[in-house]
């Protein structure tokens, strides 16, 4: 899967999707016995301001018809975008990139989202928006699909992107290490415990669950799926 993401502030992402589980992703071969050897994510980005036309590398205007705030330039990001896939034809061809704009007015993003365009997708391309939007245009001309990640407006797309990024990733298989790791597939109720068995704070001692230490593994997923 490739990342693709649209945004002014490329720095800040880059030091959040370069670390931990996305960092080795990018580094880290397909599992044994893969037929294609590479990446298992890789994500790249693109500065609208590297796109602008005017010396000044400005990427917003006011709004036509008034309003407070400013608005993203449309040509900035369409030249922006043809960076990032102008050149995937055949994936163009294929049906297989997905191009996604940051927004609060957007479809909810869930975790059936990110398994479906974790499996139908080779590209996804993030759009993220600052000041008060983007020109509307963007989104007609690229057919782009608005999302949002809750009900809530934030300063900017950048922690949206990083979200769906983070999510999507773990879809893909190799990504997480195991198949376990993912949540969904197996029992859970986000209840953990680990060592000491017994922890002391304050004077009071505070137990791990006695059903997690017999080591019957059908006792301990009955619990988990009924606490």
């Amino acid at each position: 899967m490739q990342f693709h993401v649209i945004t002014i502030f490329p720095e800040v992402c880059a030091a959040y999707t370069s670390a931990s589980v996305l960092g080795r992703a990018q580094k880290a071969e397909k599992g044994k016995g893969a037929k294609v050897k590479g990446k298992q994510i890789d994500v790249s980005y693109y500065n609208p301001r590297d796109f602008a036309t005017d010396k000044h590398k400005k990427v917003d205007e006011r709004p036509y018809g008034g309003g407070p705030g400013m608005v993203m330039l449309a040509e900035p990001i369409l030249k922006a975008w043809e960076k990032a896939v102008g050149k995937k034809t055949a994936s163009l061809k294929k049906g297989k990139v997905k191009t996604l704009i940051m927004s609060p007015r957007g479809t909810m993003f869930t975790n059936e989202l990110a398994k479906q365009w974790a499996s139908d997708y080779d590209h996804l391309v993030l759009i993220s928006g600052r000041y008060e939007g983007i020109d509307a245009r963007v989104k007609e001309i690229l057919g782009a699909e608005e999302v949002s990640v809750g009900d809530y407006v934030l300063t900017g797309g950048e922690l949206p992107a990083l979200t769906i990024i983070d999510s999507v990733s773990r879809q893909i298989p190799g990504v997480l290490g195991t198949f376990e790791s993912l949540e969904d597939e197996r029992p859970t109720s986000g209840v953990t415990y680990t060592r000491p068995e017994v922890l002391t704070y304050k004077k009071k001692k505070h137990p791990v669950p006695e059903v997690l230490l017999n080591g019957n593994h059908a006792e301990i997923d009955k619990w988990r799926s009924g606490l």
